[in-house]
């Protein structure tokens, strides 16, 4: 799918079959999402430059990342997506210069893009300026990955309270709270490391776009591109500050499950001090005496398999109680 957005943001969609009429001047941003190989040819013969393939997207290379090939500047970037809805991923989205007109490339929805869609008929983009459609877009960008990275610290704030909280010190949680907080802390720390890998990438692009020529030339531009660069820097450290206290808050809850895994072992054990005494005395006189008035009773059998059903089953009742198992 190929959508044409035109100056003042007006959305329009591109077939990826029929006539290769020329593009608008007033075409400023050539969104495409998940094109097949039709929408590629197409596109190509509108623009007269090769555009990257699914898999050229996924090198990690630097130079099949950033790189100029004639009048056109190819570059690529991972993003963070599928916050709110799962665990967070990241997606390979390739940006291209070419002829005055931004070109991106994805084969996911990360929602940056979604808000960029909305917010560009405010934005002050003229004929040919594709590369400062660039710099808002990583703008929007990067407001999006400090929302995720605010999202995670209050996420992670809710899992301290609920750990480490007032009113819970002397309260036995059981291992199954434990085991849904340490997969709670896990994603959590999935998503800020995904967000990390995200301004890694983000840092290297703002420095090769800052490199470009036609951003020199454009002093709104570069100084947009100054800030976006300055933001992902403080998100970068912002993001490994979050990742050192979830690496506390993880290593705390093992602890915890460690002190609580003590504290069963060591009832175990005073228990077992307590009752080794009357079992050492039963062991050794139970059986030796003359007067048992329960050798004659009829229903003595009966009445001893029903006591050890009915220990048995009262203690299944306590562990689980207490959420042991």
């Amino acid at each position: 799918m190929i959508h044409l957005y035109r100056v003042g943001g007006v959305k329009t969609a591109l077939p990826s079959s029929g006539a290769a009429e020329p593009l608008g001047e007033d075409v400023v941003w050539i969104d495409m999402l998940d094109p097949t190989e039709a929408d590629m040819q197409h596109m190509e013969s509108l623009l007269g430059v090769m555009l990257p393939t699914r898999e050229t997207l996924k090198n990690i290379e630097p130079s099949s990342r950033y790189y100029t090939e004639g009048n056109a500047v190819y570059m690529t970037a991972s993003i963070v997506m599928n916050v709110d809805f799962g665990l967070a991923q990241l997606t390979d989205v390739g940006f291209i210069l070419a002829e005055g007109r931004l070109v991106t490339i994805r084969h996911a929805e990360p929602k940056p893009f979604f808000l960029f869609a909305a917010d560009m008929k405010r934005l002050d983009i003229g004929p040919g300026q594709g590369v400062r459609v660039l710099a808002h877009l990583l703008d929007t960008i990067v407001d999006r990955t400090a929302e995720i990275l605010e999202l995670a610290v209050a996420k992670i704030d809710n899992v301290s309270i609920a750990v480490f909280g007032e009113g819970v010190r002397g309260r036995r949680r059981p291992p199954a709270e434990l085991e849904e907080r340490l997969i709670e802390i896990s994603t959590y720390h999935r998503l800020v490391s995904k967000t990390r890998d995200s301004l890694i990438t983000l840092a290297r692009l703002s420095t090769y776009v800052q490199a470009l020529g036609r951003v020199r030339d454009d002093k709104p531009t570069k100084d947009l591109c100054r800030i976006v660069a300055h933001d992902i820097q403080s998100l970068s450290e912002h993001a490994s500050f979050v990742s050192s206290n979830i690496s506390f808050l993880l290593d705390s809850s093992l602890g915890l499950v460690n002190l609580e895994q003590n504290n069963i072992m060591k009832l175990f054990s005073v228990v077992s001090v307590v009752f080794a005494p009357p079992m050492l005395i039963a062991g050794i006189y139970g059986m030796n005496f003359d007067r048992m008035p329960e050798l004659h009773w009829a229903y003595g059998y009966p009445a001893a398999v029903a006591a050890m059903l009915l220990t048995g089953v009262l203690a299944i009742y306590w562990l689980r109680s207490r959420g042991w198992f």
